[in-house]
Parts: C-alpha cells; structure tokens; sequence
C-alpha cells in the first residue's frame, strides 16, 4: 500500500467514525424527546387528551417530509405542487386524530376521515393539473407523483397515529402499541446498521440499495424480536392487550416491513437520484430517512393491534 492509499483509507474511517457520532447524537436527542413526549402522553400530562402531544411530532414529520419529496422530484425535473401538498398531507395527519363512534367496535373506521381528506387532496391535485395545464409541463406525471406523495405520506403517517389508539378500551387508550411499534421498527434499523457496517459482506438488494446486506437483515430482525419480547414481555404490565401472533410474531411482521420501508425508500431516492432525503438531521439525513421504516410498518402493527387481545 502506498502513502496515497493509506492516506485515503484514513480518510475513509474518519468519515466514518464522523458519521456514526453524528447519527449517534441526533439518535440520542430524538429518543430523548420521543421517551418524554411518549411519557406525557401516556399519563396525561397537563391534562391534555391522549394522542395530543404526539400529534404535533406526527404533524411536523408530515410537513418535513412532503418538503423533502417535493424537492427531491424539483431536483429530477418535476414541479409538485408543493403548495397543496405541504399543508393537504398535514390535514391528512391531523385527521387521524378524530375517531367516530363506529371506531369503538370497528378499529377500520379509525381512518374513515382521513380518507376523506385524503380524497379532498386527490381532487385539489387534478383540479389544480387541469387548471395549469401546459404541454410541456409532464401534467400527468406531475399529478401521479402528487398522489403518490399523499398517498405514501399522508394515508401512512395517518396509520401512524391510528395506532396510538388501536387499543383504546375503558379509559385512556394504551401507549403500548406505538411504542412497540417505534422500538421494535428502531431496534432492527440500528441493529442491520451497525452489523451490516462491522461484517456485512452479501447485498441483499445490489442494483437497489448496495449498501444493505443480509447479514444486516438477519441482525436488524434479531434486534426487532429482542425489542418486542422485553417492550410487549418483560416490561409490559400484566393486564395489557397483546398483539395477534404474539410477541414472536409480532416482532417478526414489524421487521420485515420496516426493512421493506426501507428499501421502498431506497427506491425513490433512486428513482429521483438522491443519496439522503435532506440533511436536516445530520448524521441520520432526513425526515424521510428517520420514518421510512415506520411508514410501512405502522399498517402491520396497526393490524395485528387490532386483531389482538384486550
């Protein structure tokens, strides 16, 4: 090896170091701030109802997020109409926090008005395509992507927040079922990252997202079950509603959504040729880089939530 190459390999592992504190410290305030939000939520602090000092986290991730995607697709040549989309998937969000009676005895009907605000979205988004119709503007695509980003957003970030209260019974809903579903879905990320980056040697998905192994899946789904037993298990209290399948299954379904997620976000970045989503969170890149996995895992968790134990 010679001076130059040793040179760059000592760069490289500094990057490194560089970057896993950086994650380590964003990581650490958000769990922080997550751990206290999800306290006060769960006992009710000041009096507030439950679901309310997390919506507004819910809320602000939603907005962060259609940002990061609207510039991401300006980037690649194509105008959203970020305008409608920022402030339409926040109502989609907010929606999620209103429960019809129906929601009682049909935990489906949770996201009845957020679909309807959804829909509202939908038909702004081809009104405002018909409305600045331009040849030359790609209005088809540009409204596809519109929809998408509600959809992938708005609808998923909403099952995020119907999942605080899939076990609603007598009294205040349990804050179980979405803290089982952000440590289990964060135990397996942290896990597959920090064994994919010490031996990772076999990509799972080469063409897609090189840098995720197998030996960072099998990590990241160890880590998920490790999560579930000691969240739904170990420290659980003795009278709280189980998931369908159990623990186990529980932990198994999550993960691989979430790593499904992860890869669907692999995807878009891809697609529109972005490394990270932003760099508003230092080390961990963006608020889409930091749901991801959570996005498509919440619809698991939600299902098996509700078809659980009381």
């Amino acid at each position: 090896m010679n001076a130059s190459e040793s040179h760059l390999q000592r760069a490289g592992g500094e990057r490194d170091v560089s970057k896993f504190t950086s994650r380590l410290s964003v990581a650490s305030v958000l769990l922080l701030v997550f751990g206290g939000l999800s306290l006060a939520d769960a006992t009710g602090f000041a009096g507030m109802p439950a679901g309310w000092w997390l919506l507004p986290v819910a809320v602000g991730l939603a907005v962060a997020a259609t940002d990061e995607l609207v510039r991401l697709h300006a980037k690649s040549g194509l105008l959203l109409p970020g305008r409608l989309l920022r402030p339409g998937v926040a109502a989609i969000v907010l929606a999620a926090i209103v429960r019809p009676p129906q929601a009682e005895t049909w935990a489906a009907a949770a996201m009845a008005v957020p679909v309807i605000v959804y829909l509202g979205l939908v038909l702004a988004v081809l009104a405002v395509a018909v409305i600045d119709y331009r040849p030359e503007r790609a209005a088809l695509t540009r409204a596809a992507s519109a929809v998408f980003v509600a959809s992938y957003l708005g609808l998923l970030l909403a099952m995020v927040v119907c999942v605080r209260f899939v076990a609603a019974g007598e009294g205040r809903p349990s804050i179980l079922p979405i803290l089982s579903l952000v440590v289990v879905v964060k135990a397996g990320d942290v896990a597959a990252y920090l064994v994919g980056v010490a031996v990772g040697r076999t990509p799972m998905a080469p063409v897609l997202s090189p840098g995720k192994t197998w030996e960072g899946a099998a990590a990241g789904i160890v880590g998920s079950l490790a999560a579930a037993w000691l969240v739904l298990v170990r420290f659980a209290p003795v009278t709280a509603a189980v998931p369908a399948g159990g623990w186990f299954f529980y932990g198994i379904a999550v993960a691989l959504a979430g790593m499904l997620g992860d890869l669907v976000e692999s995807l878009l970045k891809r697609e529109l040729h972005a490394k990270d989503s932003g760099g508003s969170l230092g080390g961990l890149g963006g608020v889409l880089d930091m749901i991801d996995s959570l996005l498509v895992a919440a619809p698991v968790a939600w299902l098996l939530w509700a078809l659980g134990t009381p």
